[in-house]
């Protein structure tokens, strides 16, 4: 019997490149479906070119195709992006997506949402999927809109809401994360004590593998997070351990720090890494999932993939 198809989008990005790695090692056929003309990506076994907002003729794209991974859309690093440009790229490409996938019969569309659909930057609640979701931005707003929107297609649907996704190759926040702690010196991080939940790149595409192989239907969102929740501390000092280095922090008071970063325009990074968020994973826990590693072991494996 042959291996099942898996339609990947977003292969080129930071995530979905992982993805396509993983799903590849897991056994199946993937099939990218890429925006423009290029060189198929190591590990695809087939690659399709088209627009999500135009689809006007997917059915060769998803001929035969058993599921659908969805990670394409624009990210939430795009702050500045108008709202209407994440309802377009994030909402309704999923939604025409999902209807093109109901004609072809695909047996699963897998989506990759956010933490974002349910909450904010930050919370005092540890958030599960039995949280009413409450998303403050555009990002989280268009994510969940579309969760709605594949809830109405009749597909065998699920949304994977990771919280912040960290690996090889990884932008923005963690990204200037790493640069930090792979500075000679001391840092004056050690008075937070936020904790927040963190999932590295391998834990994510274990999740997509459990969603995939579990029998359905599904039709539902799923948070994804290691279990371990660190404070930001914690996150430097396992990134100095992979450097092979001690943690290096001195304490200075929060509100002072803050006040800093605020002078030198670092403000909303400061916010996103020292305030708290904490998420459970019961039902993809529930579905047998496992994380790759523990933070403190990933961070550590990405300071060195860094260097």
């Amino acid at each position: 019997m042959s291996a099942k198809l898996v339609a990947l989008t977003g292969a080129t990005g930071f995530i979905g490149r992982h993805l396509l790695r993983a799903l590849s090692a897991q056994g199946y056929r993937v099939r990218v479906l890429l925006r423009r003309p290029i060189a198929v990506p190591e590990g695809a076994s087939s690659a399709v070119v088209g627009d999500l907002t135009r689809p006007m003729n997917m059915a060769a794209a998803l001929s035969d195709v058993d599921a659908i991974v969805h990670s394409a859309g624009l990210a939430h690093a795009m702050s500045g992006a108008p709202e209407d440009d994440y309802r377009t790229l994030n909402t309704e490409a999923t939604r025409r997506l999902a209807e093109a996938a109901v004609k072809a019969r695909v047996r699963r569309f897998v989506f990759l949402s956010s933490i974002r659909a349910q909450v904010g930057a930050s919370s005092a609640a540890i958030q599960t999927e039995a949280a009413m979701p409450a998303p403050t931005d555009a990002y989280g707003r268009s994510k969940l809109a579309a969760e709605a929107a594949l809830a109405e297609t009749g597909l065998d649907w699920v949304a994977l809401r990771p919280v912040l996704v960290y690996g090889a190759g990884v932008k923005g926040n963690m990204a200037a994360l790493v640069r930090l702690a792979r500075s000679p010196y001391p840092l004056p991080l050690a008075s937070l004590r936020q904790r927040r939940s963190l999932v590295s790149v391998e834990s994510l595409g274990a999740a997509i593998a459990t969603v995939l192989a579990a029998p359905g239907p599904l039709g539902r969102p799923l948070v994804v997070a290691d279990p371990d929740a660190l404070t930001l501390p914690e996150m430097v000092a396992a990134l100095r351990a992979g450097l092979g280095r001690g943690p290096g922090l001195v304490p200075v008071p929060a509100p002072l720090l803050g006040l800093a970063c605020r002078l030198v325009g670092r403000e909303e990074a400061f916010s996103r890494l020292s305030t708290g968020l904490q998420a459970r994973s019961d039902g993809l826990s529930a579905l047998g999932w496992e994380p790759a590693m523990p933070s403190r072991d990933g961070l550590a494996a990405l300071a060195r993939s860094e260097t």
